[in-house]
């Protein structure tokens, strides 16, 4: 009998396996794509992961925690992307990583969240490693400076494009960033947005990164509205940055306290100061259908 369960799932491959069979020889070749299966699985094994199966060149691996799984392919990348040379040939692989509910039936596991970890892999190039959104969102603090987003990309068998987070594991891509300054970085986590819409308060901060908005009953902030789509919009907070992420099929409006007005459809919009937003058409400052945000420090101050 099929159990469901919250898992990240996994998938890394070597990278040009056909091509290696070409340049190295049947038995070198396949001897390699062993030693990388080796230690994908031992590096599995030592982060509580478990190896699902292999699938020619590839793993499949679960975790409990996202964080243990962004550990996990950081360590695949390192010892084999970065320290593997066979007769002059580097050997690179790549992953994709994605956290949400699964299917486990007779050892092995099913459903979208599963899906959509194989298409991350599979969009990733060699020596990368592609996460979504819903991965990142449940990262601990000490990979906010390796995570950085990088597109918005038409997924095979997602209706609406998904955002791509890649997982920065080279020193040279960690240190070429500059060190983020101590202060920006305190008041970055005293920062937050409050958001009020009849009646309804709530805060996005440090604390609490991320709230939806949506006329679903499973939004963070419910508006139901004919033009609201069921998840219309999100608004993130990252290093002191407030970003609005338009998931809607009417797009979401906003205007600023200075008066200036913004539109944003299936895309990103950083937000700044106050104002207002409009849920599938624009708000009007006096209207119950308006969301009022501002953004404060903890001490109220804007």
């Amino acid at each position: 009998m099929a159990k469901e369960q919250k898992l990240t799932v996994l998938f890394a491959d070597v990278c040009g396996s056909t091509r290696l069979y070409e340049t190295i020889g049947d038995t070198k070749a396949r001897q390699t794509i062993a030693h990388c299966i080796s230690r994908m699985t031992a590096v599995t094994h030592n982060n509580g992961g478990t190896l699902i199966k292999t699938i020619g060149d590839e793993v499949m691996v679960t975790f409990d925690s996202v964080d243990a799984a962004a550990t996990a392919a950081m360590q695949m990348q390192t010892q084999i992307s970065g320290a593997l040379v066979i007769e002059g040939q580097p050997i690179a692989i790549r992953a994709g990583f994605h956290f949400g509910p699964v299917l486990l039936e007779s050892g092995d596991v099913f459903g979208d969240t599963v899906n959509l970890a194989a298409r991350l892999a599979a969009q990733s190039k060699a020596g990368q490693v592609l996460t979504s959104s819903d991965a990142v969102h449940r990262l601990g603090s000490q990979w906010a400076d390796s995570i950085r987003r990088i597109d918005r990309a038409a997924v095979k068998g997602k209706r609406e494009e998904v955002e791509l987070w890649e997982l920065l594991w080279q020193r040279d891509d960690l240190t070429s960033m500059a060190p983020p300054d101590p202060e920006v970085r305190q008041r970055g986590a005293r920062t937050r947005l409050v958001l009020e819409y009849q009646g309804q308060t709530i805060d996005v901060s440090a604390k609490r990164t991320a709230v939806t908005m949506g006329r679903a009953d499973q939004n963070d902030l419910v508006v139901n509205q004919t033009l609201v789509s069921r998840l219309h919009a999100r608004i993130e907070h990252h290093q002191g940055r407030f970003v609005l992420s338009d998931q809607s099929t009417n797009g979401t409006y906003l205007i600023e306290s200075d008066g200036e007005e913004s539109f944003v459809r299936r895309d990103i919009l950083s937000l700044h100061g106050g104002g207002f937003i409009g849920l599938g058409k624009a708000p009007e400052s006096d209207s119950p259908e308006a969301i009022r945000y501002i953004i404060t420090d903890q001490e109220g101050r804007d």
